[in-house]
């Protein structure tokens, strides 16, 4: 068990942290100069293991900056932070509070270090969400036309012309960087052997869930939020929701799913079963989209074996 941990509420200027169970405190700046200092003190303090949350992007440079210093970190779940806090009595909420509460709940859990992802991950996750960007920008682009003039419809033809042209560079650069990486290849083929899953839709788990195929099913389902959480009391048995979990790898494993189960007998089977059960329509798109993904589970462990075994 880490014994010395510091807690960082991160925001975008500042970095406050906490160090339990001694209870010194510090802000830093959160820039280059400002992660060195708190290094620094973080090494003069013999702390192992920092914890902090993810706050839309802003902790990223502390959290690649501190590793390549040799400062172990690791990464917590804003919304239990949250809870934990709650159920510990802190109702107030600043900066300094919240990096105490961190540091806590990182001794709580026993939180372990979080490899920072390597940095052909880290372009692929990049490239992936500018591509989700501009195909989101496209689309609004194109339904704009709809209800426009011609010299509006002109205006927005320019516009679409260089969004489709980004498209397809960016889709060109993803294609590359996994065409590149013998096993990303290899993971490429697995997903693709499945009828219906096209190449987006490969990019996006491998650069949102580079688990799979890491995990066992349960695992791989509850972190993409589409496992069923328990809701029973005594004699009570409730529904069992789905929540949490990450919304892009679900996303886009919804919108797949009924396509595979178009060309897939035992997906389609799987689907005819469902209904003729009277399930809701809800409960089966869940479904689904959980079965889809351990059979990718499956295809990317087989192909990771594979792989191992040939190098």
């Amino acid at each position: 068990m880490n014994t010395t941990l510091c807690g960082i509420d991160i925001s975008k200027d500042w970095l406050d942290a906490h160090i339990e169970p001694m209870g010194a405190a510090n802000r830093f700046a959160n820039d280059a100069a400002g992660i060195a200092d708190l290094a620094a003190w973080c090494q003069n303090h013999d702390v192992e293991l920092v914890i902090m949350e993810a706050s839309g992007g802003y902790e990223r440079l502390a959290f690649l900056l501190l590793w390549e210093m040799g400062q172990p970190c690791g990464m917590a779940t804003a919304r239990s932070v949250r809870y934990f806090a709650e159920a510990m009595g802190f109702l107030e909420k600043t900066d300094r509070i919240d990096a105490a509460v961190i540091a806590r709940y990182g001794a709580v859990k026993r939180l372990k270090p979080t490899p920072p992802p390597s940095a052909a991950q880290q372009r692929l996750k990049a490239l992936v969400a500018r591509l989700s960007q501009v195909g989101g920008d496209l689309t609004i682009q194109k339904q704009r036309k709809s209800t426009a003039d011609a010299e509006t419809i002109a205006s927005l033809d320019e516009v679409i012309a260089l969004l489709a042209r980004q498209s397809r560079r960016l889709e060109g650069e993803i294609a590359t960087l996994i065409h590149d990486d013998p096993l990303w290849a290899c993971l490429d083929r697995a997903f693709r052997s499945l009828k219906g899953v096209a190449s987006r839709t490969v990019a996006r788990l491998m650069a949102q869930l580079p688990e799979i195929g890491i995990l066992s099913n349960k695992a791989i389902a509850k972190l993409a939020g589409l496992a069923p959480i328990a809701n029973d009391s005594g004699k009570r048995s409730g529904r069992r929701p789905v929540r949490g979990g990450r919304a892009g790898p679900r996303g886009v494993l919804f919108l797949v799913a009924s396509i595979v189960a178009k060309y897939d007998p035992h997906l389609a089977a799987f689907k005819q079963r469902l209904q003729t059960a009277g399930k809701e329509k809800m409960v089966i798109r869940i479904a689904l989209a959980r079965k889809l993904l351990v059979i990718l589970n499956a295809k990317a462990r087989d192909a990771r074996n594979e792989f191992a075994n040939a190098t």
